[in-house]
Formats: C-alpha cells, sequence, structure tokens
C-alpha cells in the first residue's frame, strides 16, 4: 500500500447496515498495519453509520469489535415490530430507544469537547440536517456551539433517517439527507481550512458503502412504476450527490494525496437489512483489499478541466 502522509484524515459515507464493509476493511488495514485506527487517523468524518464509526474510531474501538457490534447489535436497532409491521401509518419503522442504548454503551457521557482536550487530539466531524434552521450542522470538538453536545447525541442525530428513525430533539435528522451522505469534501475542507494541514503533507482516505447497480441495456429498458421511481429517484440523486463530492476535493484541493474506495453492489441493500451480513462482509473484504492495493473508484479518475480565467469568461 502506498505509505500515508504525515496527516491522515478518513471520511466514511452513510449507509446503515451497509457500514458492516466499512468496518471490516478498516480491519484489514489494522491488521495490515500492525495498529489501530485510532493511531491512523487525525481527523474522521462521518455521516449516518460514517458517523457511529468515525466516532468509534476516535474512541479507540478496534475495527474488528466494531464489525462485531454491527453483526450482534443490527437486529436488535432493526427489529420487526407493530411500529414497523404497520408502516407508513405509522411516521417511523423503528424506535430509536435501542440505538440510544447502543450508542451509550460505547460512548458513554463523554461529550464532543472530551476529544479536543485529550492529550492526542483528534478532530471528529459528523453532519446532522437542523429541520429548526433547514440547514446542514457540522458538529466538531473545537467549536463552542457543539463542545458539550453529547458524543450520543451527534451520531444518533446522524443516523436519524427521516422515516427510519424519529429527529433527535424534534429538529435533527441524517446529514445525509443535502449533500453530504458522502463527506469526503467536509474532510478536505477541514482539515485544510480549518486545522491548517498542508496538503502536500495530507492524506485523505474515503470509504463508500456500496453504489446500487442501476444499469441497463439502453435496448431493454425498465417500465418503472410510481413506486420504483420514487426510489430510484432517491438512489441517483445520493449517488450524483456522492460523486460530486468527489469532484470537489479533485478540484479545490488537488495537491491532496485523495484516496476514494467504494464498491459495486451486485444487488440493492437496504440500509436496514440484517438478512445479508455474509454479503457485506464479503463487500467489506473487496473493500479492504481495494485499500491495501491502492484501487481507487473510477469515480475518482474523472478529468475536470481547470476552471476559466475572468477574461476567457468574459471574451470567450
Amino acid at each position: 500500500m502506498k505509505p500515508f502522509r504525515r496527516y491522515v484524515a478518513i471520511a466514511i459515507d452513510g449507509g446503515g447496515m451497509r457500514g458492516l464493509m466499512v468496518t471490516h476493511a478498516l480491519a484489514m488495514l489494522e491488521q495490515a498495519l500492525g495498529f489501530p485506527c485510532r493511531d491512523i487517523f487525525q481527523l474522521t468524518t462521518g455521516t449516518s453509520t460514517g458517523s457511529i464509526i468515525a466516532a468509534g474510531i476516535a474512541v479507540g474501538i478496534p475495527a474488528d469489535k466494531m464489525t462485531a457490534l454491527y453483526m450482534t447489535l443490527g437486529e436488535t436497532i432493526f427489529t420487526t415490530t407493530w411500529r414497523k409491521l404497520l408502516f407508513p401509518l405509522t411516521r417511523y419503522r423503528y424506535s430509536d430507544k435501542p440505538l440510544a442504548a447502543a450508542l451509550h454503551s460505547h460512548f458513554g457521557n463523554s461529550i464532543m469537547g472530551d476529544f479536543w482536550t485529550d492529550a492526542r487530539k483528534v478532530d471528529v466531524v459528523i453532519t446532522a440536517y437542523d429541520l429548526a434552521e433547514n440547514k446542514t450542522r457540522f458538529i466538531k470538538p473545537w467549536k463552542a456551539q457543539y463542545a458539550l453536545w453529547p458524543v450520543q447525541k451527534a451520531v444518533q442525530a446522524s443516523c436519524s433517517v427521516p422515516t427510519i428513525f424519529p429527529p433527535v430533539d424534534s429538529r435533527y435528522i441524517d446529514g445525509g439527507v443535502g449533500s453530504y451522505a458522502n463527506p469526503c469534501y467536509v474532510a478536505a475542507y477541514e482539515a485544510v481550512e480549518c486545522l491548517g494541514w498542508n496538503p502536500h503533507e495530507t492524506t485523505l482516505i474515503s470509504i463508500g458503502t456500496g453504489r446500487n447497480p442501476y444499469t441497463y441495456d439502453s435496448n431493454h429498458l425498465p417500465k418503472l412504476c410510481a413506486w420504483d421511481w420514487i426510489g430510484r429517484t432517491i438512489d441517483v440523486f445520493s449517488q450524483s450527490a456522492a460523486d460530486q463530492q468527489v469532484h470537489l476535493v479533485r478540484q479545490f484541493y488537488p495537491a491532496l494525496d485523495f484516496r476514494r474506495f467504494q464498491v459495486d453492489l451486485h444487488a440493492p441493500i437496504a440500509m436496514d437489512n440484517t438478512r445479508q451480513t455474509k454479503a457485506l462482509l464479503a463487500y467489506g473484504t473487496q473493500l479492504g483489499r481495494m485499500i491495501l492495493n491502492n484501487q481507487v473508484d473510477p469515480s475518482q479518475g474523472i478529468i475536470i478541466k481547470q476552471a476559466p480565467t475572468r477574461q476567457e469568461t468574459m471574451y470567450g
């Protein structure tokens, strides 16, 4: 594997149970390097399930333990109850209590500011969307307004996918509802503009949670009903937004050692699907091998032309 630079950051996508493939891939990275992710990354950034992993890295939970937690807690959090069976007559599919209990058992009463007062500071950026103010919030330990936020609250807010879980404090929902399901540009901006890291000395690892397979033969395109279009449109928006973040990093921070890793799924896997753990582990192995062999996602290879100068804009 290509060596990391002086500063190393990680950004992890949302995806519910598909976070299992990320933790498994990171366990392979830890095994290859011989030390935990806590000793690798000085900046961790995550959205939704990615926020769980980002915070887990920051508090020093080994990746193989996080993998085991996804395996054991998935069915506890995404359990079948009357609420799920009656959805969409109910407002959301699952109670937030099992998720809150699981997060509290591992993050306890720690607050975001604890990451910044540690002997070895680590920056943790968690995205959540604020319905009251209609904007994305970037929850981080060194910012005064978030320093006293419980880590559990920040992570749970980022994981509160609409229709899946209720909003936290009746206002905070999954940060991936906007443009930041893939938070790689958030991590790049945080590293260079906020922490002052030299891009030439910085490695940014971005890990996806699988791309749904929606490629068809142009001569045999499916005829979609209204319900199919809803899901398809959401997937197209999410994937387009995720790829856009990759392009923004390359456009504005070309000096970064930026590595985006993503796998193509053979079939869609819903974020609350707890019956596909074997497949997710297999995808995790594939993702881990990509990281260890520097096999970046093809979307990172798209050529971006240099922006036109003011004169070129004025005179064509």
